[in-house]
């Protein structure tokens, strides 16, 4: 069997596998969030947060307990990191300095996972457990509760409550991710994934020579990671290391867990808004979007322009073998595409196409199909602005699911939209302006600039992958970095709560003649037209001058 059929059926299983769960696990989540009673666990959790669990939040409430719970989840985690030699399973590794410790901070809180250091030399168990892990759950389980709270806005009429922050996210994380991840984990194992709180293994290598190889409690941390779209790894190689990602069956699974929620959190919006059909739609363009990606980067990956990749057949610089051309195209696109930013294999080794692929699949707003909750209430976003620019085009108001697109509401999807470009324009042109951070840049010319693009397009969309030629331990990027961090994450999440509120106190509109069905291949057209013109319009011009350049040349 060819190394393309090869491919072809380990999509083919993966389609398979996510089209059996969608249907029951989407409306699992729509019942979690839609159920009137509480579990013990979650009142016990209520009385100690001292909240009404009963209780509804207006949407700048909502707001507030968003931000409020993120500024204390990284400071918590700051705080542990600096004071990580006071801590067990420190190994004598001292405390984080501080710029490191900040962007680290952010990193997980934001849910980006961008980190600047190598774990198992910087960390010790405790602050990867109790700190690094915990927000793992945490920070995916606001994504989630950000893209409920936009779809009561569609399902609900004439009101300005859009739901309990506290109650959606102690629900993502109970019923939930905590499920999913334990029995990930337990699959890990079975499958090779290391589960160890021993600094590491003791070994004589080849060369005679003494050696430690690191070890961690990676299965547990590995099942989360790609499970909520963290991407942050317990150890510098990532899912490229056989200790967390042992061959092939183990890396689908991890695919698998990449695309489970967002994927089926299509089914979930449709189940709330009540017509199947609606989720269809945003499946069928994730979906669209996701497989041109994968085929774009899979030729590029098997029709490399270099002499010692044309010489071997492929490119496997940076690679590894047990995966291949076809299973490491595949982790890239899911990775770059679900906000996930874990990596099976060094992106920055891949070919001019192909981390152009990667590079514009987070330039896209990570919609195909994006992070755990960010990606539905992305698309949502743009499906928004697709809707109000048809309605421009034929003279009349624009309505999505029943709800007129006025003033307030397309002045908070354009917020949304526009903070991402802002943040990766101005924080690329001032990095590549400055001569103090030249140096950092592994590569010159169209690589060199592909570098830093990837590095504030991957902070900016939360996503936490790198070219690895860049360096960015420097306290320029370590800051500036962190900050893309935070605006790209907030920023839209308070216009999407904004627009949630607006569209929650609107009463629900009948459908006329005029009004633009939003189930069908021509929706479907004009909202993939409408991400890829948004993009295209925004980074061709950056796009031009690195990757396409470097593919070209």
């Amino acid at each position: 069997m060819s190394t393309l059929a090869v491919g072809l059926v380990q999509v083919g299983l993966l389609v398979l596998a996510l089209a059996v769960v969608y249907r029951p696990f989407g409306d699992h989540m729509a019942r979690t969030y839609t159920d009137d009673r509480h579990w013990r666990v979650e009142r016990w959790l209520y009385r100690l947060l001292r909240v009404d669990g009963d209780s509804g939040q207006r949407w700048s409430t909502y707001a507030a307990a968003v931000l409020g719970f993120s500024f204390v989840s990284v400071a918590l985690l700051y705080l542990l990191q600096r004071v990580q030699a006071l801590l067990p399973w420190n190994f004598g590794r001292g405390a984080v300095e501080p710029a490191m410790a900040f962007n680290t901070a952010v990193s997980f809180a934001t849910n980006t996972n961008w980190q600047s250091y190598v774990p198992e030399q910087v960390l010790g168990h405790a602050v990867q457990v109790a700190g690094l892990t915990v927000q793992n759950f945490l920070s995916a389980a606001v994504g989630m509760a950000v893209a409920v709270a936009l779809v009561r806005g569609f399902s609900r009429s004439g009101t300005d409550r859009i739901g309990n922050f506290w109650v959606d996210l102690t629900r993502g994380v109970v019923r939930i991710l905590l499920p999913v991840a334990a029995v990930a984990a337990v699959l890990l194992v079975a499958l090779g994934a290391v589960m160890s709180f021993a600094p590491g293994l003791h070994v004589v290598g080849l060369d005679g020579q003494p050696h430690t190889i690191a070890t961690a409690p990676v299965a547990s941390q590995e099942a989360i990671k790609v499970l909520g779209t963290n991407g942050g790894g317990v150890l510098n190689a990532n899912s490229a290391h056989p200790f967390s990602n042992p061959g092939g069956l183990s890396d689908l699974l991890q695919v698998f867990l990449m695309l489970l929620i967002p994927i089926c959190l299509t089914r979930t919006f449709a189940t709330m808004v009540g017509d199947r059909r609606q989720g269809r739609a945003l499946l069928a363009v994730m979906g669209g979007l996701l497989a041109a990606m994968l085929a774009i980067a899979w030729w590029a990956e098997a029709h490399p322009n270099g002499p010692a990749a044309l010489a071997a057949g492929a490119s496997m610089e940076g690679k590894e073998a047990r995966f291949g051309t076809y299973l490491s195209g595949l982790f890239a696109v899911v990775t770059t595409g679900t906000s996930t930013g874990a990596v099976n294999s060094a992106h920055d080794s891949l070919s001019g196409l192909g981390g152009g692929v990667a590079l514009l699949n987070m330039l896209l707003g990570e919609v195909a199909p994006g992070g755990v909750g960010a990606g539905l209430y992305g698309i949502l976003v743009l499906a928004v602005i697709a809707v109000f620019l048809a309605g421009l085009m034929v003279g009349r108001t624009p309505e999505y699911l029943g709800k007129k697109l006025g003033r307030r509401e397309i002045t908070a999807a354009a917020l949304s939209i526009l903070v991402m470009p802002t943040l990766v324009l101005l924080g690329t042109g001032t990095a590549i302006a400055l001569p103090t951070t030249s140096a950092a840049m592994g590569n010159s010319g169209a690589h060199g600039l592909s570098e830093v693009l990837y590095a504030y397009a991957s902070a900016a969309n939360n996503n936490g992958s790198a070219f690895a030629g860049l360096t960015a331990t420097g306290d320029f990027f370590q800051v500036t970095l962190a900050l893309a961090m935070l605006f790209g994450r907030f920023v839209p999440i308070m216009a999407v709560l904004m627009l949630a509120g607006a569209l929650a106190r609107q009463r629900r509109v009948p459908a006329t003649a005029g009004t633009l069905p939003t189930t069908g291949p021509l929706f479907a057209g004009l909202l993939t037209g409408t991400v890829v013109l948004v993009a295209a319009l925004t980074f061709l011009p950056a796009l031009a001058l690195g990757p396409i350049a470097e593919a070209l040349a």
